[in-house]
């Protein structure tokens, strides 16, 4: 399967699926399992390398079936550049409180995990919560965006039966339920897929009200970052979910390969908030002050119509409880 398009790198992703009638190794005295991969159809001349060593006695089938370790998994792509260790700070307690104590998060350095960013992870590393994947090596290979195909597919496999439900999404990025739905009421109407993908809300990074009161400095970036782009029609990037038990190979937006049903007509369920490059601002996030807009009226700024939106805003005394009570005092 070839999940990565390439988009003219000098390397691409194969995901090679080794499928077998019976169990290979059903008396549990391990063994290897081999790849051959030929330089072409008709290349007699191929590498041979161990795809997978299961030692004697390692092999657990309850692993493959429910009840997994997690209700929820989280698997990030690369993380790479200047990123805002507050910005960080603020997603993590975000998404460790929407998804609940059964959720793990698998994120990946390719660079972008520096001292500042570090210690903001550890504290969940700690608790058990987050595991980070040292991919720095991946700058020796010329993949599309920091190899993003690969380390999702990586991602995909590593945790295939860690979890009821994977998510795949950007660390700018915010999953809201609208109307007040719990997640366990959204994925309980959602159950008879394998795959559902989740509509955009385009949010300004660096659009705030203007409040001579207002201490920006103390507000979090998606508590004060409150204009939504209102242009309707168009086309945007979507992120998903997936059970990964039942996928062969995944993308960046959505799996071409599953088993099961695939939905997009979930945005009276779910939807997320982006807030495009917030997470590479190193200071503050608000550059530009507007007025707060009167009765639903809409503020042009640089070409397009923002309307006000404060859900985020919201929740955030409540992240910020949530936090405080399950590391303790945080400071970024």
């Amino acid at each position: 399967m070839l999940p990565d398009w390439g988009y003219g790198r000098i390397y691409t992703v194969v995901v090679v699926n080794c499928t077998f009638p019976t169990n290979p190794n059903a008396d549990n005295r391990g063994g290897k399992l081999f790849i051959q991969a030929y330089y072409s159809t008709a290349s007699r001349r191929y590498e041979r390398f161990v795809a997978l060593e299961e030692v004697p006695g390692s092999y657990d089938e309850s692993r493959f079936r429910p009840p997994f370790p997690y209700e929820y998994l989280y698997c990030g792509s690369s993380l790479y550049g200047n990123l805002s260790a507050a910005r960080m700070r603020e997603w993590l307690a975000y998404h460790a409180h929407f998804f609940g104590p059964k959720s793990h998060f698998v994120l990946h350095d390719a660079g972008g995990v520096s001292t500042e960013v570090r210690a903001v992870l550890d504290p969940w590393i700690r608790a058990g919560r987050v595991t980070v994947q040292d991919i720095r090596a991946q700058a020796e290979y010329d993949g599309y965006y920091y190899n993003q195909f690969l380390v999702v597919n990586d991602c995909l496999h590593r945790y295939r039966h860690a979890a009821n439900w994977t998510f795949f999404f950007d660390v700018d990025e915010y999953i809201y339920l609208p109307d007040g739905r719990t997640l366990q009421e959204v994925l309980g109407q959602l159950e008879p897929y394998t795959q559902f993908t989740i509509e955009q809300n385009p949010m300004s990074s660096k659009l705030c009200v203007e409040d001579p009161t207002m201490e920006y400095s103390r507000k979090w970036g998606f508590e004060k970052l409150v204009f939504r782009n209102s242009i309707t029609r168009v086309r945007r990037d979507r992120k998903y979910a997936i059970r990964a038990r039942n996928a062969y190979s995944t993308g960046v937006h959505m799996s071409q390969n599953v088993i099961g049903r695939t939905t997009h007509k979930t945005e009276s369920l779910i939807l997320y908030y982006h807030y495009h490059n917030s997470i590479n601002v190193m200071g503050e996030p608000c550059r530009e002050f507007v007025p707060r807009p009167n009765n639903g009226s809409k503020v042009m700024f640089e070409g397009i119509p923002y309307v006000y939106d404060d859900n985020m805003e919201r929740v955030a005394g409540e992240i910020k409880r949530f936090e405080e009570e399950t590391l303790g005092t945080v400071r970024t």
